[in-house]
């Protein structure tokens, strides 16, 4: 688990927070979207304990996992940490547990 930023395509210019994480699935090392403006403090990297975080696919057809919008090679997004909603943590309507 990684935190990083990317770099928007042209004619937007700004930063946008991702995470590297690891799939339980397969293994696979992808990169997901963190939205919301500061939701990437509500994500805590622990190299000793991972982090337990829900993904999805953006955009349309979300389930396929393709890049949409300005973040190139980006296909997912993350929608859940430590099984509580991000948008719950972001409104303050939950607390993140502590573990």
């Amino acid at each position: 688990l990684d935190k990083t930023y990317f770099k928007t395509k042209q004619p937007n210019s700004a930063i946008r927070k991702c995470v590297r994480v690891q799939l339980i699935k397969n293994g696979k090392k992808i990169t997901a979207f963190v939205p919301n403006d500061g939701c990437l403090n509500f994500i805590e990297v622990i190299a000793e304990e991972p982090q337990r975080l829900r993904g999805t696919g953006l955009g349309f057809r979300g389930f396929l996992g393709h890049a949409v919008g300005d973040i190139p090679g980006v296909r997912f997004k993350v929608v859940k940490v430590a099984n509580v909603s991000l948008l719950a943590l972001y409104k303050g309507k939950k607390e993140r547990p502590r573990s």
